[in-house]
């Protein structure tokens, strides 16, 4: 693996602009790697770009990035053609957390890859021996779940699959550590360690909501103030998105049980499309996204 002087790969993918993966790709370029996003189509290539951009820019105003933002930008591309990953060492798949859309992706960017690069999923929940068993190398495939807002996060979940590589975990780590987060590895399993165990208490808070215990300011400075949690669980939920809590949710109920069944306020919130932060109205109000 071609890593650069910072333990970084030299050449990283990533597949989906969005939030998420416009933030694993700045982790990346701000440890020197040089980044090719890859969307569906020109318009939404563009946007990733001006996202990423948007963020780099940020962090050099902020003075966290080593680099001049000129020579960050000259790192980074932006493309709709898959075959663009041909010479990556890694690509992250950051497509949303959807069974089908997610086995497509993966077996369309690991047909263009070279046998020794690594191929990861940022699925939140997906068990990742599932996702394996359709590609040809599942050795090479691993689980690398970041936080949401990922430049602000300093966590990356390694999710170790029955025939991922020992070799690709520990690669994983040096990467993690690399890019300034902090790993951990868990086995596969339905929500790993983080979803799994912040959805049920995100699920428990809004529950609470519904059934008025308490207002959803008094829930969250339960946890915040009571727990010192940075932010509260219906607080994280509007920043995680509610479309998302509930596809965790409806994966989690279906592979662990009753006690992951998605609330009906929550169902009624996402049919109603009030999202959380994307939407600007969630369990609370947020500025124009």
């Amino acid at each position: 693996m071609n890593d650069t002087a910072t333990g970084a790969p030299a050449d990283v993918g990533v597949l989906g602009g969005g939030r998420m993966g416009a933030g694993i790709a700045h982790a990346f370029l701000l440890a020197g790697s040089r980044v090719t996003v890859v969307e569906r189509d020109a318009d939404a290539a563009g946007a990733a770009s001006a996202r990423v951009l948007e963020s780099v820019a940020t962090s050099v105003a902020r003075g966290t990035a080593d680099d001049e933002q000129s020579a960050i930008a000259a790192r980074f591309a932006a493309s709709t053609e898959v075959g663009d990953f041909a010479g990556c060492d890694l690509v992250v798949e950051a497509v949303p957390e959807d069974l089908e859309l997610k086995i497509d992706a993966l077996t369309r960017v690991e047909a263009v890859l070279a046998p020794g690069a690594a191929l990861a999923s940022n699925t939140s929940s997906i068990s990742i021996d599932q996702l394996a068993a359709l590609l040809d190398r599942p050795s090479r495939f691993v689980g690398l779940h970041f936080f949401n807002p990922v430049p602000a996060s300093s966590l990356v979940e390694i999710v170790r699959g029955e025939a991922t590589d020992g070799l690709l975990v520990e690669q994983a780590r040096a990467w993690v550590h690399a890019i300034g987060k902090t790993p951990i590895v868990v086995a596969d399993a339905p929500g790993f360690a983080s979803s799994r165990l912040g959805v049920a208490l995100g699920l428990e808070a809004i529950r609470m909501l519904e059934d008025g215990v308490a207002s959803a300011e008094d829930i969250d400075a339960a946890m915040s103030l009571g727990y010192k949690h940075p932010v509260g669980p219906l607080r994280l939920t509007d920043i995680v998105g509610l479309d998302v809590r509930l596809g965790i949710a409806e994966y989690l109920s279906n592979t662990l049980g009753e006690r992951f069944a998605p609330p009906a306020l929550l169902r009624r919130m996402v049919a109603e499309g009030k999202l959380g932060r994307k939407t600007g109205e969630g369990f609370y109000l947020w500025d124009a996204p």
